[in-house]
């Protein structure tokens, strides 16, 4: 990379977002704004590149948010509604730049995609104003290129599901993880940044809760941890992170790293 890579953390909340509609738990009545979780979604900035992995349903608001007015593509780590919802929300963009926009997904999350966002991928009688993608089938076994930077996909299993995360130069971003191989955590290691899932302290049937979170980073060893996907019963946020071990944070929406 011939440039430092920004990382803006656009959303660090589970599928619900913080405050959860209806809840009366403190966390959603706290008057924090580091308390306060869209669904989880990052941007990456270097030279004149601008990707997003994944685009939820708060994609609308996080890019008004962030002022974000070009965009080259958009990374899915699986077609999860908290992770894809956001989809027709690209149309501004294509719109601007006159041009498809690149997803780079799963051929199985396009499949899920083609059924719920039927439209769009049309093939005759397309509504003029839908959005228009380029999609670009990924694995976890061939690098591929966003922008002039190589990325590595890493596999990683959300429940039985499949998802994949994604290593560009020194940044590593993962989430929705429960179990990952041994072969796989191996594209992890040498991260001056990871981003890891951490719902929180109980144990989850397809998320990482603190303890195993903390447990992934002990065998991969980053220079520096962020969690993200984070659940209004992990607590305070302000309490919790003065728990975490050294260069282990939790991440907060509109946080802006560089590495």
């Amino acid at each position: 990379m011939n440039s430092e890579l920004t990382v803006t953390f656009l959303g660090t909340g589970t599928s619900q977002g913080i405050p959860v509609i209806g809840s009366d738990h403190p966390v959603c009545k706290s008057t924090d704004f580091k308390d306060k979780r869209l669904r989880v979604s990052v941007l990456l900035r270097w030279n004149k590149f601008v990707y997003v992995i994944d685009c939820g349903p708060d994609f609308r608001q996080q890019m008004l948010r962030e002022h974000v007015n070009r965009l080259d593509g958009v990374l899915l780590t699986h077609e999860h509604s908290d992770h894809t919802a956001g989809l027709d929300d690209i149309r501004p963009f294509n719109f601007m730049q006159g041009k498809s926009l690149p997803f780079y997904a799963h051929a199985r999350v396009f499949k899920s995609l083609k059924e719920r966002f039927a439209y769009i991928f049309a093939l005759e009688n397309k509504y003029p104003g839908a959005p228009s993608i380029t999609p670009v089938q990924i694995d976890k076994n061939t690098p591929f290129t966003i922008g002039d930077q190589e990325v590595i996909a890493i596999e990683a299993f959300h429940a039985s599901l499949p998802v994949l995360g994604f290593r560009v130069a020194d940044f590593t971003y993962l989430t929705d993880v429960k179990t990952i191989s041994d072969t796989e955590a191996e594209k992890v290691k040498g991260s001056k940044v990871l981003v890891i899932n951490a719902l929180r302290e109980e144990r989850h049937y397809s998320h990482f809760n603190i303890e195993e979170a903390l447990a992934f980073v002990e065998k991969v060893k980053p220079q520096k941890t962020y969690f993200t996907h984070i659940s209004h019963v992990m607590g305070f946020h302000e309490e919790v992170e003065k728990k975490l071990p050294e260069n282990v944070y939790l991440a907060y929406d509109t946080l802006t790293i560089t590495i």
